[in-house]
């Protein structure tokens, strides 16, 4: 019988929120650009912190099976918001068509996201 080692097991489910939350992110920061008419610092910033809004509650309940961490979250939210509005901020500097915005956005998230998040929030 195949059994998931429960590191791989974590991993795969993180993936599977971060798949989500990038689609939530990518959805919120469209309509925000598109039909809201922000800029992409604004657009990006409200798409992240609705995404890992998301994902906080979701990787709590089914990744890390731990009780939520609020004070870790606020500042694990606080480091990768900066982050975001950053990578929006340059992207309206240098007129970044606002796909780049969004994949820079996605792989910072995805390379910083899960260590931040069991650093603080879920340690």
């Amino acid at each position: 019988m195949f059994r998931v080692d429960d590191r791989f097991r974590q991993f795969l489910t993180y993936a599977a929120i971060g798949v989500l939350n990038t689609g939530i992110h990518w959805g919120a920061f469209g309509c925000f650009y598109e039909f809201g008419s922000l800029s992409q610092s604004l657009s990006n910033l409200l798409g992240f912190l609705i995404a890992v809004t998301f994902s906080y509650v979701m990787n709590a309940k089914f990744t890390f099976q731990k009780q939520r961490n609020f004070a870790g979250y606020i500042k694990m939210t606080t480091i990768m918001a900066c982050i975001s509005w950053g990578i929006g901020w340059c992207a309206d500097q240098s007129s970044w068509y606002p796909l780049i915005t969004l994949v820079l956005s996605s792989a910072t998230s995805l390379a910083l996201g899960f260590v931040l998040t069991k650093v603080f929030v879920f340690r």
